[in-house]
């Protein structure tokens, strides 16, 4: 066992961590250098999901159920997956709207009603009572079996007393450090950036904890997976619990609600809203999120069946709490670092949830039921006080610390009858009511005020009576009459058998009946009358809320204001120096010069409101703009004109940016094709230039040669034989130039002729050899030729493909040395295409040529040294490749030779015609 005192003292030196992160977090936000501001960050602080629920109570679910601990890991990875189809949603109204929590939320949604978020901050602060007691429970717990102490308190000196116990001083501490963490200043946005940093360490912190400990259990304790599921498996009790079966009565329909339980929650939850949606600051973020948090519930879900079967294999059944197993088993090993490092690992679990859950629950409390009530009197509304801002932060610490001394009395009234994982599950069916009021709000135009309204009540009513209730009960704070018996008697209103219906365990009963009657009267009630003006504007903007982008959110305002009313009426709450700051750069977005030349339109008020949304709530800041400006309420006729009126603009504003997209792609193609047209003039020019050197030089011989004729009629005949010998040669150069710059011009503007047949290749490669060998025997050199052995079938243009093979056989001529040249010709077939390669052992292409000789009128080699040609023969050999869906290139290295290769495919595509596959 360990010491109290050291327990204590690592647990104060851990949340002294904690705050320091959250100091350094807060104090980086103010220098505008966040350290939030990054998708992992915030991936983890959504792990806040993972309280000590999961750190000790699913370990003691496995040990009762099995398997049957997973759905409520399932559920939150569904929910990712929906991300972009619901979060996004969330996330985006709740920023265009500067909405705050999840009362705000309803209460925005359905006409900005005090009644709708009173209720459902009720429903809140009553539904995470015990959850809160939970994570008391878990603390106390562990700290008994730490210290060895049959007491619930925390500390050494603690007795029974309630007010020496020592749970309730860590209630008090906690308070202590969420005031500390997330109440130390009012912000508009309710935006806690050190509170995020500090939930993001601990996820870490818990995290490898648990692996640390499952590590233990699992290769520590046993000799590793197989081992441990092995000895279950003899067991025949232990080896049910591996049984979807046989691990839980409830059977599939239980698996089902388990889920869906699950998956609401990670939605609902007050501080999954806060974590997820108020202190998102990137909605890009969402997207790693998707698979980031499943993922974390996938690594802190691997050890929970192997520590809780090796706690059952090494302690037996009842002899110890199955949700102590993760503390117990490393001190039965002597292990008592790995014990106090566990128990950290619980501590952090729950001190990230309670900080997250009572800053969201108290901004509920201030924002939706204090304020309507100090809004009610008219002392208040009056500027008497010109800052408030110390008076909601003292109305939010209150709220703190109260709803952290409701879960202690939850914790000492029923927290002892039930496993850390039962509690849980009363919180999750009670957040589950928002469910339908909310999705309802963001996908529905239809729902009113009333119909939420119902809904919520009913659904609340329904779960009080069928899952909070019997808890109390079963602590024996209340006579269990009504559970055997029925509410007066009558067996059909028994609370865990509503109306006779049987076979469901008590969570998915209460989920079922508390949803169906929520649906049910918000449905119907929302039908039996038409919105209100005020409910089909917020309808429209919350359900809308991507149509209308991320701009500034439309107004459905018609009245008079005035600027010296407005900006004193947000200095009130907000402080004057940030109130002055927010006008100053709303008059700089609005291109005037100060507060004073702002225009007090429908702009400006909607502007002032929804700064004070973010501080009071969207309700209480429509009853305080209210009571400074002169609005004329709108009916559903004009609402609905100025939607129609405003869809025309939408339509229109929609027409000119496409037909300016339009406009925009068609000047980029218009400067495409200049820029194209300049290229192909500057090729032009190229060429013209390129032909009219090639035509020179032949020309200027011959001209030369024959004025040499002409001016000396007595020249020898030696002489004259050779002068006129150059003559011919560069007559035939000209006409070969002459025919290629016409054949080349002809191809490539599409005016060629094609005259196609059936070739066989094994032929013509040898025809083109047999043509060509003379000029290799002329030059003491040999050409060598490798043909299949049967004959190969094309469809192409004969003349054609021969003028290649005879220019790519003439140029290996060219470069063979003398003597000893070896050229080679080679003709293969393969995966459906002819391969014809030609092969020199010349002097080889250098790198930076390897490009260049396929242009026109340019050569490889020395130009000192390599023979005259017109630099044509590649560039067209290329072109009547091309043209029947070939390719050619060139493969050299300098001193190496060079190999010149087309390819031809043997299929329709090759020609105009059909094709003949190989025979």
């Amino acid at each position: 066992m360990l010491s109290g005192t050291v327990v204590v003292a690592a647990s104060f030196a851990y949340l002294l961590v904690l705050f320091a992160v959250a100091w350094y977090g807060d104090r980086r936000a103010e220098q505008g250098r966040s350290i939030i501001a990054n998708p992992w960050t915030y991936a983890m602080s959504l792990a806040v999901y993972c309280t000590a629920w999961t750190y000790f109570g699913s370990v003691g679910r496995a040990a009762s159920g099995g398997v049957w601990f997973l759905p409520i890991y399932l559920g939150p990875t569904l929910a990712m997956s929906l991300s972009w189809v619901v979060l996004l949603k969330m996330i985006r109204i709740s920023r265009t709207y500067r909405i705050t929590s999840i009362a705000d939320f309803i209460a925005s949604r359905y006409g900005k009603s005090h009644l709708l978020g009173g209720l459902v901050t009720i429903i809140a602060v009553v539904g995470m009572v015990p959850y809160i007691a939970l994570q008391l429970k878990a603390i106390s717990s562990g700290y008994s079996v730490l210290t060895g102490s049959d007491d619930s308190g925390v500390f050494p000196f603690a007795t029974a007393s309630w007010f020496n116990d020592g749970t309730l001083y860590v209630a008090l501490t906690l308070a202590l450090f969420t005031v500390l963490f997330g109440a130390r200043h009012l912000d508009a946005a309710e935006r806690h950036e050190g509170m995020v940093a500090a939930i993001a360490f601990e996820s870490v912190v818990k995290l490898l904890a648990f692996l640390v400990i499952g590590g233990f259990v699992t290769w520590g304790v046993y000799e590793g997976f197989d081992d441990i599921f092995a000895r279950a498996f003899a067991d025949p009790e232990l080896a049910a619990l591996l049984s979807l079966k046989t691990a839980s009565t409830a059977g599939y329909g239980g698996w089902f609600a388990m889920t869906l339980l699950a998956l609401l929650s990670v939605i609902f939850l007050p501080r999954q809203f806060q974590v997820t949606v108020v202190e998102n600051v990137n909605e890009q973020h969402l997207r790693r999120a998707t698979w980031l948090f499943p993922g974390y519930l996938l690594l802190i879900n691997i050890f929970v069946l192997p520590i809780a079967l090796g706690g059952l294999l090494y302690f037996g059944r009842g002899t110890v709490d199955p949700d102590t197993f993760v503390l117990s088993l490393p001190l039965a090993h002597g292990e008592r670092g790995l014990a106090l490092l566990a128990f950290i690992g619980g501590l952090s679990a729950a001190t990230g949830m309670v900080i997250v859950e009572t800053i969201a629950v108290s901004t509920m409390v201030c924002n939706d039921l204090v304020m309507p009530l100090l809004l009610s009197t008219e002392r208040f509304k009056r500027s008497d006080h010109p800052d408030l801002t110390g008076l909601l932060l003292g109305i939010r610490r209150g709220a703190i610390v109260v709803v952290l001394l409701l879960g202690y009395l939850y914790f000492r009234l029923a927290g002892e009858a039930y496993a850390l994982v039962s509690i849980g599950l009363i919180s999750f069916a009670a957040v589950a009511q928002f469910a339908p009021a909310m999705l309802g709000g963001m996908y529905w135009r239809g729902g009113t005020r009333e119909g939420a309204f119902a809904g919520l009540l009913a659904g609340f009513v329904v779960w009080a009576y069928t899952l909070m209730l019997p808890s109390v009960a079963k602590s024996g704070w209340l006579d269990r009459t009504f559970l055997d018996q029925g509410l007066f008697g009558q067996e059909f209103l028994r609370p865990e058998q509503l109306f006779g219906l049987a076979g469901l365990d008590s969570i998915s009963h209460a989920l079922f009946w508390s949803l169906t009657a929520n649906i049910a009267c918000y449905v119907l009630v929302s039908l039996a009358r038409v919105p209100t003006g005020q409910e089909a504007t917020q309808a429209t903007l919350f359900v809308d809320v991507f149509s209308r982008g991320q701009d500034a959110p439309a107004t459905f305002w018609r009245g008079s204001a005035q600027v010296q009313d407005l900006q004193p009426l947000v200095a009130r709450f907000l402080g004057a120096e940030r109130a002055r700051r927010m006008f100053e750069t709303y008059a700089r977005e609005r291109g005037v010069r100060s507060i004073a030349e702002l225009k007090p339109d429908a702009g400006l008020v909607q502007f002032a409101e929804t700064q004070l949304a973010g501080a009071i709530g969207s309700a209480s800041a429509r009853v305080m703009v209210s009571s400074v400006v002169q609005e004329e309420p709108l009916g559903l006729d004009e609402v609905m004109d100025i939607l129609d009126e405003a869809s025309q603009v939408r339509a229109y504003s929609h027409e000119l940016e496409e037909k300016s997209q339009a406009l925009e792609a068609a000047t980029g193609e218009l400067r495409a094709a200049n820029e194209r047209l300049k290229e192909l003039d500057r090729l032009k020019d190229d060429f013209m230039s390129s032909v009219t050197h090639e035509l020179r030089t032949p020309l200027t011989s011959i001209r030369a040669f024959s004025e040499m004729l002409l001016d000396d009629p007595k020249i020898d005949l030696k002489d004259r034989t050779r002068f006129l010998g150059i003559i011919v040669s560069e007559t035939e150069r000209l006409t070969r130039l002459v025919n290629q710059v016409l054949d080349m011009a002809k191809i490539e503007s599409g005016h060629a002729e094609w005259h196609n047949s059936d070739i066989d290749m094994r032929d013509l490669v040898g025809h083109a050899v047999e043509t060509t060998e003379q000029i290799f025997r002329d030059r003491g050199a040999v050409l060598e030729l490798d043909l299949p052995d049967h004959a190969l079938h094309l469809r192409a243009d004969r003349d054609r493909l021969l003028q290649v093979l005879l220019n790519l056989i003439s140029n290996a001529a060219k470069f063979v040395p003398n003597d000893t040249g070896v050229a080679r010709v080679r003709l293969t077939c393969e995966a459906g295409q002819l391969r014809v390669d030609v092969t020199d052992n010349g002097p080889g292409i250098a790198p930076e040529q390897l490009g260049v000789i396929f242009e026109k009128f340019r050569q490889g080699g020395d130009e000192r040294a390599r023979p005259q040609g017109t630099g044509l023969g590649l560039p067209i050999s290329r072109q009547i490749v091309e043209h029947f869906g070939g390719r050619l290139w060139v493969q050299s290295k300098p001193g190496e030779g060079a190999t010149f290769s087309f390819v031809l495919p043997l299929s329709p595509e090759a020609g105009d015609g059909p094709d003949h596959a190989m025979t």
